[in-house]
């Protein structure tokens, strides 16, 4: 497993995580970037204070390609995949694992809709915020490198998530104005993982967005967000 990755916790977290740079260069690495947000307070933003820090953009899908994210890489070498490292780390009954890393057993909890799974294969993993999202609201502007970091970010807990394929299918590439998770005792997690992610990434939001979660930071007083800008 992954050693950055570790078990993530679904009900009203606290999330440690942290903000990366973004780039206007899309052949190179990444120049010198903005100044990142200081960190939160020890005990986490209320959600409705994290939502507050969004910053509020027009969204621009030109010349996106899902393409341009270069997808479940093995960073660490270790035979298994960014998207087997995230089965392997929210598994609650742990999975067979043979070779090449592949995955057999084992048993999951999809939170977007409540369901058990005992089969990875009929699991997705799901970008909180998806690609296409992360294009239109900044990484257009990041660099090859960035975008293949954003799509395997294995350092944040709820970047990534294991669900079933159904729900996440529906979803697509909305935004939370758009689709939220069937079980309604997701929402306060989802909000907080969509928020977090977008912090952690410095993406923008649009206006419809940042209105749908401040409604949804109304009904959960007691999910905090925290997070540190990246080093």
């Amino acid at each position: 497993m992954h050693p950055l990755r570790r078990l993530a916790v679904f009900a009203c977290p606290v999330l440690l995580l942290t903000v990366a740079a973004c780039s206007t260069d899309t052949s190179r690495e990444d120049p010198k970037p903005p100044k990142p947000a200081a960190p939160s307070a020890p005990g986490g933003l209320a959600l409705a204070k994290a939502v507050d820090q969004l910053k509020v953009a027009r969204e621009n899908r030109r010349g996106y390609t899902r393409d341009a994210f270069k997808l479940w890489v093995d960073a660490d070498h270790n035979g298994c995949d960014a998207r087997q490292e995230v089965l392997l780390a929210e598994a609650v009954k742990k999975p067979r694992q043979g070779k090449g890393c592949k995955l057999t057993g084992g048993q999951w909890k999809s939170y977007y809709d409540g369901k058990t799974v005992n089969d990875p294969s009929k699991l997705d993993i799901d970008h909180v915020v998806p690609l296409a999202e992360a294009w239109d609201s900044g990484a257009s502007k990041w660099s090859a490198k960035r975008r293949e970091a954003y799509a395997n970010d294995l350092t944040a807990e709820r970047g990534l998530v294991a669900v079933s394929s159904g729900p996440n299918r529906a979803k697509g590439d909305k935004d939370p104005a758009e689709w939220l998770p069937p079980v309604k005792g997701a929402y306060c997690t989802y909000a907080a993982d969509w928020v977090s992610t977008k912090l952690r990434w410095q993406l923008t939001a649009d206006t419809a967005e940042r209105d749908a979660l401040r409604k949804l930071a109304a009904g959960c007083p007691k999910t905090t967000v925290a997070f540190t800008p990246a080093p």
